[in-house]
């Protein structure tokens, strides 16, 4: 499970969280990788503008979520030939990133609200799902939607913003770094109940089909 921007600190969404305990009550392994604060940003990178922010990166996380993957091949209690990746915002970018070329070695995976602008050619070799908000101003749905076909599946939730998967109230913060705002700052976040309940049917459904015996 790899976190949003938000990481795994006093700042966090709570979303890794709570798609921990959910995939933990259906029999799955979680593991979840702190990229962020092992690093030096305790506090996440959605508002931070420096530089040092392509530190964390995705294309440097998709190592993490390989790493990850390394450990629990290890488990004895782990199948090892069946092995999803799962992420968020961020870390779905990242799960877009891993799956990038072949041989990831995962078996499937989720990416919920990635940033899909930079993906536009990929084909992964593994079952991948998309969940995405209708409504997202941080990571459009019209980036996405173009990945669908094989192997690829994308459902866009109507009316739905980004963090979609969450309780809390629609809440627009203008220090957010979001490349797809044309002034590059600002971004939207909602929970949405509906998105929410069906998202868990989403990735229980598709996990049970890729994941389980």
């Amino acid at each position: 499970m790899m976190h949003d921007c938000s990481g795994l600190g006093p700042s966090s969404s709570g979303a890794p969280g709570r798609w921990a305990k959910e995939l933990l009550s259906q029999g799955y392994v979680v593991i979840l990788p702190d990229s962020f604060s092992t690093r030096g940003f305790a506090n996440g990178i959605c508002t931070d503008a420096s530089k040092r922010r392509f530190e964390v990166r995705p294309f440097v996380r998709a190592r993490d979520a390989r790493a990850a993957r390394a450990f629990l091949r290890e488990l004895p209690y782990v199948d090892k030939e069946r092995i999803g990746l799962m992420g968020g915002s961020h870390g779905g970018f990242t799960t877009l990133v891993t799956l990038g070329r072949p041989g990831s070695g995962f078996a499937a995976a989720v990416a919920l609200y990635p940033r899909c602008q930079f993906s536009q050619q990929l084909k992964p070799d593994v079952p991948l799902l998309i969940l995405i908000g209708e409504l997202d101003d941080w990571t459009p749905a019209k980036e996405c939607v173009p990945l669908a076909g094989e192997n690829v599946s994308v459902k866009v939730y109507p009316g739905a913003h980004h963090s979609f998967d969450s309780p809390r109230p629609k809440r627009y913060v203008a220090e957010r770094i979001n490349p797809s705002s044309p002034s590059g700052h600002g971004a939207t976040t909602e929970g949405n109940a509906d998105a929410w309940a069906d998202s868990i049917r989403q990735v229980g459904d598709f996990f049970a089909k890729t994941l389980k015996r």
